[in-house]
């Protein structure tokens, strides 16, 4: 695969060296892989989305062991067409309506390929300047695309840093503000500090409550309903938490996030971080999906009140554009999570450190080690510019309306709950349901819902996921991906309707 070099017998032994960052070699099998991936875009629409293999299914193609000798790319690249591409479920396909999107772009991508080609482990200013000073200045960007208050920007004493995911976002801050508390309270008394979430939050929250320390017992999700499209209410974290209290607990930390992962649900963030502020908690706003539209003017209110946050995070890797994994996350102190994560070795002491006037992000993470975010997002902003990538965002929020609205046209269907962005939950109605069961109408709507689900993700054509919300079970139709257009809309909802055509005709 790579290029060899003949070499004299050494130590009994024969053969050749091999080359593995021959300049040249790199540059033939690098526009082999570029050619593979452009086709692959070029046709992706062409597989099933949602991969038809079975489990355990490439044990039975790959060799027991690895080869002795080295192959070729041309084979090894056969090989990813014949054995690995009929196992991914494809993410980039205009039919993927699953989940929540993970976008890709030109510019991510080949921002992405220069971060891999430089391969620095940038974890302090002087393993890689450019690497911190990048990530430093395009978060500032960002958070005044966002109009993020100056607090949280490095301009106005705090400061933006790349992770890899909301779940790390969310651990780093909770860790700080677990140290916060207990500095203040005494280290004996973690077991008394309480979560915060809602019934709708990620559960990133909760894993990493667990993986901070925090009692199982002492984590919140507290219930939402229908009637506040289950947004978290300040009224019932006021309840919520004065019942900790009287228990002798200690609040500690309330994640309100903009954009639920079942239903892209709201939460209210003025009301919700005056409850918090009185308590004297952190709170972290995760809106690792949503917070992409909100570069958009009118989508900006659903930020209202991020300003008596602690800490935003939202997922460039989601709807913007930028490659897996990117997620940015925004404090107002980084001292604290400097003091909470921060270890300094002998072996790591440099002049730049112990001057204290730049950014040792090893610092403001979990890993040491960090990889160079800050290209891709560097490209994709000047690559695409404000106005396009609100024009992007824009269009698949139109083809979510759009969607919402040949719902509407098909009385058989109904959308279970209010449509914040480019996410349409809905469901066949339970009027359409046979009354023939020996279970309650709402568990038949339900499982009837769950079939026709997976009838549609079988056979291939697109793929939707699920989720459920008040004890109903609803199908999440997911606009995001970047190659979709208005008709995969519409190819969509005829085969939506074509499969509830016949499971209907069954019942």
């Amino acid at each position: 695969m790579g290029s060899l070099q003949n070499q004299k017998p050494e130590n009994g032994f024969t053969g050749t060296t091999i080359k593995p960052l021959d300049p040249e070699e790199f540059r033939r099998q690098g526009h082999m892989v570029i050619d593979f991936l452009a086709d692959y875009y070029k046709n992706v629409e062409k597989y099933p989305v949602r991969s038809q293999v079975q489990p355990g299914y490439l044990r039975e193609r790959l060799p027991e062991s690895a080869p002795h000798e080295p192959e070729p790319i041309e084979e090894i690249l056969k090989d990813v067409q014949k054995d690995i591409v009929p196992g991914i479920t494809h993410w980039q396909s205009p039919n993927y309506f699953a989940y929540f999107p993970s976008s890709g772009s030109i510019a991510g991508f080949l921002g992405e390929m220069l971060s891999t080609g430089f391969n620095v482990v940038g974890f302090n200013w002087m393993s890689s300047p450019a690497a911190t000073e990048l990530e430093s200045i395009v978060m500032d960007w960002l958070g005044k695309m966002l109009k993020l208050p100056s607090s949280f920007l490095f301009s106005g004493g705090g400061g933006g840093v790349l992770q890899g995911t909301t779940c790390e976002a969310i651990l780093c801050t909770l860790v700080a503000a677990r140290d916060q508390m207990l500095n203040k309270i005494g280290r004996d008394n973690i077991g008394k500090l309480v979560v915060y979430g809602s019934d709708q939050t990620h559960s990133a929250l909760q894993k990493a409550a667990q993986i901070a320390g925090i009692e199982p017992k002492n984590f919140r999700a507290v219930q939402t309903t229908k009637a506040t499209a289950f947004g978290l209410t300040p009224e019932a974290l006021r309840s919520t938490i004065e019942s900790d209290l009287e228990a002798g607990l200690v609040p500690l930390f309330l994640c309100p996030t903009i954009g639920t992962t079942s239903s892209t649900a709201v939460d209210p963030l003025p009301p919700l971080c005056e409850v918090a502020k009185e308590y004297g908690m952190w709170v972290h706003v995760d809106a690792a999906y949503a917070g992409s539209a909100c570069i958009c003017p009118e989508y900006r209110h659903f930020l209202d009140g991020v300003e008596n946050a602690d800490s935003f995070s939202f997922n460039a890797h989601k709807w913007f554009l930028t490659t897996l994994d990117c997620c940015c996350l925004w404090v107002k102190n980084p001292n604290a999570l400097v003091k909470a994560l921060s270890t300094y070795p002998e072996y790591l002491r440099n002049k730049a450190t112990d001057s204290n006037q730049v950014v040792d992000y090893k610092d403001w993470q979990i890993t040491l080690s960090r990889r160079f975010r800050s290209l891709k997002l560097w490209l994709v902003l000047r690559s695409y510019g404000v106005a396009n990538l609100r024009k992007f965002l824009r269009s698949h929020i139109q083809m979510a309306k759009n969607f919402e609205g040949l719902i509407g046209m098909d009385k058989r269907f109904e959308v279970v709950v209010p449509r914040n962005f480019a996410t349409v939950c809905f469901r066949i109605s339970p009027i359409e349901i046979g009354k023939n069961h020996i279970v309650s109408k709402e568990e038949a709507t339900n499982e009837f819902n769950s079939k026709l689900l997976e009838s549609i993700n079988e056979a291939g054509k697109i793929y939707m996921t699920h989720a459920v919300i008040g004890g109903v079970y609803v199908i999440r139709f997911c606009v995001g991906t970047t190659l979709t257009e208005n008709r995969h809309v519409n190819l969509a909802w005829k085969s939506i309707q074509e499969r509830a055509n016949a499971l209907l005709s069954m019942s």
